[in-house]
């Protein structure tokens, strides 16, 4: 099937509970959906844009503790007000952040996590996404309930139940992502074989709608440039 920017409908994909927006104000949440892709085929250019944007955050993190940056705060502080620990779990940004002023580098997965990094080191925004050929129904980004299903987490032993009140992507099945952007599902992970994908990007204050857009607007045109297909965009608020 051939796409169109036209026939991408992100809007349909991913919603947001009123509540999330009401006990954080000002959360923004970009989404790009792409469809038709070839993340199969190797791009070895992206290594070299990964060590770039590295690079890059690092200057832009300084020399101070990734847990003290403007943009990891906000993060910091919503984890814990939902009830995660923010030294114990913390967001994708901020874990980014972490490895590169380490020194080490963010490894290659596959074209699509290859290109939401680089976008997320480049503009310091949490990024993420899933295999929208594994999603049943519509996912919502919203708290747990009491009585969630067991998910499994890549890199996790076992299957755990998110913890009522953290706040989860969640499809019809389950959780895709647990506490917010802490870590994804392994049921919906982006691989090789995705043909379509669901790739979020998130901002609290001081982030701000400009800058997630134009993220946006990389991150859909990278894709559509270097894998094919059609990508679309919009931002929930």
């Amino acid at each position: 099937m051939t796409y169109n920017r036209a026939t991408v409908k992100p809007d349909a994909i991913l919603e947001v509970d009123p509540r999330i927006f009401a006990r954080f104000p000002g959360v923004l949440v970009g989404v790009v959906v792409a469809r038709g892709l070839d993340n199969r085929t190797p791009r070895p250019g992206l290594a070299d844009e990964l060590r770039r944007a590295e690079r890059a955050a690092r200057q832009r993190l300084g020399p101070g503790p990734a847990a003290e940056h403007e943009r990891i705060v906000p993060w910091r502080e919503a984890y814990r007000a939902f009830g995660a620990k923010p030294s114990k779990y913390r967001s994708s940004l901020e874990a980014l952040a972490r490895r590169v002023l380490a020194g080490d580098e963010v490894p290659c997965i596959n074209p699509l996590v290859d290109l939401y990094n680089r976008v997320s080191l480049d503009h310091l925004l949490p990024a993420g996404g899933e295999d929208l050929g594994t999603i049943v129904g519509t996912v919502r980004l919203r708290f747990a309930d009491k009585d969630e299903p067991a998910v499994e987490l890549l890199g996790d032993p076992q299957p755990r139940a998110p913890e009522p009140g953290e706040v989860i992507y969640a499809d019809d099945i389950g959780a895709v992502c647990r506490r917010w952007n802490w870590r994804e599902a392994a049921r919906t992970k982006l691989t090789p074989d995705t043909r379509d994908a669901l790739l979020v990007l998130e901002a609290l204050p001081p982030a701000g709608g400009a800058e997630l857009e134009a993220a946006l607007a990389e991150l859909a045109a990278s894709v559509e440039a270097l894998l094919g297909g059609a990508a679309a965009t919009t931002v929930l608020s």
